[in-house]
């Protein structure tokens, strides 16, 4: 059963502010929480329904698991319709990216507000094999549930992290690729071994003071009958480019 403080604590982590105080996050769903067992993030607690005890067996050595009622789960799931089973998770320490330490291609988020945009570009960006994604600093919360949930476990391959967007652009030589209505097209594009791909928020784009900072503005050809792409269908065309090119 659990404690007053314990579903107090948990639903607080619901909230960003509680999440950063805290430093805690959590994740629902067996696939995963099984992916973060399974990495560098450390696991502090689980709390599971018995209707799923039989998938329970690799989780049996762990730690401070416990097994609640559905009504408990219900109680702090962020979910409408709980999949059984919950952890709590510590937040690792951001780290900030400096322009020697970039050997590849990595996708740079700027302004991105929606929950589930940032989790499918993690998912996208992990299925493509980009192993990094810098964020803006007002880009929605990569520990948001909706994030989380959305990721579908990725997060624990794709390192993500927030810094001042445009310092690390103005520091660095490498190529800068940059999603615009008005850039060459993509699919003639011919991608450097190491640089950043650009991705805009969902209302405005990449901002004006990035944009300056582009040295290949590219584009998705098409939009004959609409305004732009949904920023994580975007991000899949570009990644599934640069992936075509890594392998000509």
């Amino acid at each position: 059963m659990l404690s007053k403080s314990q579903i107090s604590l948990i639903k607080s982590l619901h909230q960003k502010k509680y999440r950063k105080e805290h430093q805690l996050f959590i994740v629902e769903g067996y696939k995963a929480i099984s992916e973060f067992l399974n990495s560098d993030y450390h696991v502090k607690s689980i709390y599971y329904t018995s209707d799923i005890l039989s998938k329970m067996d690799n989780l049996s050595n762990k730690q401070n698991i416990c097994e609640v009622s559905i009504n408990e789960l219900e109680k702090i799931s962020a979910l409408q319709a709980p999949q059984g089973i919950l952890a709590v998770i510590k937040i690792p320490e951001n780290t900030t990216i400096i322009e020697s330490q970039i050997k590849e291609q990595i996708i740079v988020l700027d302004g991105v507000q929606d929950p589930g945009n940032l989790g499918t570009i993690i998912r996208t960006a992990d299925w493509f094999g980009f192993n990094q994604i810098i964020c803006s600093e007002d880009c929605v919360e990569v520990y948001n549930p909706k994030v989380i949930q959305a990721t579908m476990g990725s997060l624990t391959r794709v390192k993500v992290s927030y810094q001042n967007i445009e310092t690390l652009l103005k520091s660095s030589n490498l190529p800068k690729y940059g999603t615009l209505l008005n850039g060459e097209n993509i699919f003639n594009q011919n991608w450097e071994s190491a640089g950043f791909l650009i991705l805009g928020s969902e209302g405005k784009g990449i901002s004006p003071e990035i944009i300056d900072l582009i040295s290949h503005k590219i584009t998705i050809p098409g939009g004959k009958n609409t305004e732009s792409l949904n920023v994580g269908i975007a991000a899949a065309i570009c990644c599934a480019e640069m992936s075509r090119n890594k392998l000509k």
